[in-house]
């Protein structure tokens, strides 16, 4: 019998981190000085062991050293040529910094980004989109500040906040701050500030601050968001509102913003009323860009929703819901791992011609993560080692005297 043509002369794990360059590694461990006093387990070590989990889905340390054990043979070709114990593992949490982790990420994203871009974006202001927002992770123990108000009955969970934005033609965080989840979330738009002239970035209304938008238009850096209920402004000026957009255009107008000391200082934005029909909704939106049409504008919010789901994604196939440490340090490694978990698979999937779903390929790595098959080979063509089977089977049993029977005895 023929061998399978899906088979590959290193595990799964080993074909997906071929992205990952260990100089790279190194030279971000000498800047944060990660591996000082490290005897063994090294900076390279420990992300290997957070991919591990991350994609093994695994719940407790316990879980984690076990899982390893079972998969020794295969794991002393990453560089893990030693038993880890528990308490090395604990402290290499509490004590390297999440920063490497996220230096690493970003290293990775710089390298690759360009192959994410999504080449049906036609547009070049969708290609120079990007989206800002913030998803809450809950803690089962108050290690962070949670949001809201205390309950009656009972203590708040924690909470810890990743504020991301993201390019809307890459589908996966460019930037991620922490924070606890009791922050605002508009103290986060000078990350923003660093986006170069002529970006547009689209969040929703909870980033409410008319001094940094006024900033954003100083930095020829364009804006579009939604307009709070009760905010007060001043009308200025009304625009005419071709024909062709009427029935969904209600409003396009010029209006004044003030803030500051006193409010004595004005921001200019522009006010458009949409609505909506397959919702049935009226939005109110703002932004600093009088040349996009309303329409255009609509649709760039619209675009916000991505990130939502990218949210999504993360915490379905990468669950944030038990923690390996109990300080924040070793939360942000742990979420920085899932977020380079979905980074790395966004790019094997990216290099793949076949339609996966995504969830789908998560699901294959978790089940076959130390199995020796080509990656690529099989999500391009699932059936095709089927397919070389059965003939391999016909053709050996095309002259047999019964060749229905497949070589079966009576």
């Amino acid at each position: 019998m023929s061998k399978s043509t899906n088979f590959s002369g290193q595990p799964i794990f080993n074909q997906i981190i071929k992205f990952i360059d260990k100089v790279e590694i190194k030279r971000i461990s000498r800047e944060h000085q990660a591996d000082r006093y490290v005897k063994k387990f090294s900076t390279y070590n420990h992300l290997i062991v957070m991919l591990f989990v991350a994609f093994e889905g695994y719940h407790s340390i316990r879980e984690v050293i076990t899982g390893l054990l079972a998969n020794s043979q295969r794991l002393i070709h990453l560089g893990l040529s030693y038993i880890i114990k528990r308490s090395t593992f604990s402290e290499a949490n509490q004590r390297r910094s999440s920063q490497v982790f996220g230096d690493i990420y970003m290293g990775i994203y710089r390298r690759y980004g360009s192959s994410l871009a999504d080449s049906r974006l036609s547009n070049i202001d969708l290609k120079r989109l990007f989206i800002m927002d913030a998803t809450t992770i809950s803690l089962f123990s108050v290690i962070l500040k949670g949001a809201g108000r205390n309950p009656k009955q009972g203590k708040k969970k924690g909470g810890i906040k990743a504020h991301t934005i993201i390019n809307a033609s890459e589908d996966v965080p460019c930037l991620v701050r922490y924070s606890e989840a009791a922050v605002n979330d508009h103290m986060f738009l000078k990350e923003a500030m660093r986006l170069e002239p002529g970006s547009i970035i689209t969040f929703d209304k909870g980033y409410v601050a008319y001094s940094k938008y006024q900033e954003f238009t100083e930095r020829s850096i364009w804006y579009v968001t939604r307009l709070r209920e009760r905010a007060i402004y001043e009308a200025r000026k009304e625009f005419s509102i071709p024909d062709g957009c009427a029935s969904k255009v209600r409003k396009d107008e010029e209006i004044t913003l003030a803030h500051g000391e006193k409010k004595a200082q004005i921001h200019r934005s522009r006010h458009i009323v949409y609505w909506d029909s397959e919702n049935n909704r009226l939005f109110d939106f703002i932004t600093n860009n009088f040349e996009l049409s309303a329409e255009q504008i609509a649709q760039i919010y619209k675009k916000r929703w991505q990130i939502e789901t990218l949210f999504k994604r993360i915490k379905q196939n990468f669950p944030l819901k038990y923690f390996l440490g109990d300080n924040q340090n070793a939360i942000e490694i742990q979420i920085w791992a899932a977020m380079l978990a979905n980074l790395l698979i966004t790019l094997v999937k990216n290099q793949v011609k076949r339609k996966w779903a995504f969830s789908n390929m998560v699901s294959l790595v978790r089940q076959q993560l130390m199995n020796y098959i080509d990656i690529y080979k099989f999500l391009e063509d699932p059936e095709g080692s089927w397919r070389a089977k059965v003939k391999d089977r016909n053709d050996k049993y095309s002259s047999s005297l019964f060749p229905e029977l497949g070589g079966a005895y009576l």
